[in-house]
């Protein structure tokens, strides 16, 4: 389940897929009151354009700290990130927040319209790519309602329609479903599936859940305990298109998720050992 197995003749032959995101040796160190931090360490990673790409580990293991030094909002301590260039004046990346990201003055419509607004694109372009994604997320009926009259769930969608309207290179996600009840997370996860079929964006999705990873992820990256480290970086086997409920009833299925908290177990109790001695 390891990616990257030692080169044969017949992979060394195999055409490497566009690396999208290239990291080499990322270091982040925070100063605090207490010395330095390291949230990041000698991390290396190369994700090929149009993977959906997961990444798991315990709490405080750095994972937000990477999408934010992806995003643009954090800067790197050391070592190295290459971003391949955006086409057609597209933003290189989105950004999708764990808690509700919506400006609380504007209607769906505008919110979803947001950055092609900003963009200045025209009019008729905003409407049929707005209007589309709208559709595709199930808001065509709720274009002119504020967010403070949606559910979770619906504010979640008009994230990611103004996500992908936006058509960015790269589509950042900080555990969007996490907050959401399990009924509602599971018809996300279909509608995300659906679109990303649909675009094949490079995607970087954070997630606390196995499951959802296993779920919605070409690849896998677990991470240590503080610092973060990458511990194992595995690629789903399962094909696609794919359906999340019947694929979590196959037995490959349990037996992948089971493999995986294999290598999730032991860093989540040190992440909880490292918080009980903080705590002392």
């Amino acid at each position: 389940m390891i990616l990257n197995p030692p080169a044969t003749d017949a992979t060394a032959n195999a055409a490497a897929p566009e690396v999208k995101i290239k990291l080499r040796g990322v270091r982040k160190i925070f100063e605090t009151k207490r010395g330095p931090f390291v949230a990041l360490d000698s991390l290396t990673l190369d994700i090929p354009t149009g993977c959906f790409f997961m990444i798991v580990g315990p709490s405080g293991c750095g994972k937000t700290t990477l999408l934010r030094i992806l995003a643009g909002l954090e800067t790197h301590t050391e070592g190295t990130i290459e971003i391949g260039a955006s086409a057609d004046g597209r933003p290189s990346n989105s950004m999708i927040f764990q808690g509700d990201s919506l400006f609380p003055w504007m209607t769906v419509w505008d919110n979803a319209a947001y950055g092609l607004t900003m963009r200045r694109l025209p009019k008729a372009q905003i409407k049929d790519r707005v209007g589309h994604y709208l559709n595709r997320t199930g808001l065509s009926r709720f274009t002119d309602l504020y967010p403070h009259q949606l559910s979770g769930g619906m504010r979640q969608r008009v994230s990611i329609a103004r996500a992908f309207a936006n058509d960015p290179d790269v589509l950042l996600m900080d555990e969007p479903f996490s907050a959401l009840d399990e009924q509602n997370k599971v018809l996300l996860q279909e509608e995300l599936l659906k679109i990303w079929e649909e675009t094949r964006k490079t995607v970087l999705f954070i997630t606390h859940s196995v499951d959802e990873a296993v779920t919605l992820g070409d690849r896998i990256l677990v991470m240590t305990a503080h610092p973060g480290r990458a511990k194992a970086d595995l690629i789903v086997p399962f094909e696609r298109p794919r359906q999340v409920l019947e694929l979590r009833a196959r037995p490959a299925y349990g037996e992948f998720v089971f493999n995986i908290w294999g290598y999730l177990r032991d860093e989540v109790h040190r992440a909880r050992a490292q918080d009980e001695a903080s705590a002392q």
